[in-house]
């Protein structure tokens, strides 16, 4: 992880960018941080997108939670489940 004080940085943030790899730059401002760059070189965007969206993750916590439970059904029972929609 690599951190850039914003108040002091003299390079374009594109430099700044083009130096990441699989680390993150974080951005701070008087000592607080402010904002993060991550390299997207070998990730999926849509990943990425549903990892952001709080009511996907709202989705995946209650399906964790529920398996906890011992809710859950196997595969085939979904299949059927499906095919009677």
């Amino acid at each position: 992880m690599k951190i850039i004080n914003i108040d002091t940085a003299v390079k374009p943030l594109s430099e700044y960018a083009n130096e990441i790899d699989k680390e993150i730059l974080i951005l701070e401002s008087k000592n607080i941080p402010v904002a993060a760059i991550v390299s997207l070189k070998n990730e999926n965007l849509e990943s990425l997108a549903l990892s952001a969206n709080p009511d996907f993750m709202d989705i995946i916590q209650n399906s964790r939670n529920e398996l906890k439970k011992g809710n859950k059904i196997s595969f085939e029972e979904m299949e059927d489940a499906i095919k009677e929609m």
